[in-house]
């Protein structure tokens, strides 16, 4: 096992979404999570989840702006009462419906990263902590 002070990727995503633009349609899309083999046994128990968090990295994204428009109301905030991808350090996290654990595959429901984004972890989503 590494400990480095930089994420390491774990698998990544295959989506029908190829670019990094806005789509509403993502929220309720199907999308796959390819664990990559080295990972295989941190899997074991996942599917006895419905939801799961997926910590992702905003890989095609590039630069951040400190007060942005909010996507919601168009309201002028700061970036960190904002959903952007554009951030400083490029982290996502998205709440899923977890469909099904095969193999080193995991189908979701609601993952609004494009094909090919990098996954950091993987977590569990129960409502006594989250």
């Amino acid at each position: 096992m590494k400990n480095t002070c930089y994420p390491e990727s774990v698998g990544y995503v295959k989506s029908t979404f190829k670019e990094p633009v806005f789509d509403e349609k993502m929220y309720s899309s199907i999308s796959f999570i390819e664990i990559y083999p080295d990972f295989a046994e941190a899997l074991d128990g996942v599917d006895e989840f419905k939801k799961i968090q997926i910590l992702f990295q905003f890989d095609k994204s590039q630069g951040y702006k400190l007060k942005q428009k909010r996507r919601t109301d168009g309201k002028l905030v700061g970036l960190f009462a904002t959903r952007s991808p554009h951030r400083p350090n490029g982290i996502g996290i998205t709440t899923v419906n977890l469909l099904s654990v095969d193999g080193l595959t995991l189908e979701v429901e609601g993952l609004d990263a494009i094909d090919g984004t990098p996954v950091l972890d993987i977590k569990p989503y129960t409502s006594k902590f989250d």
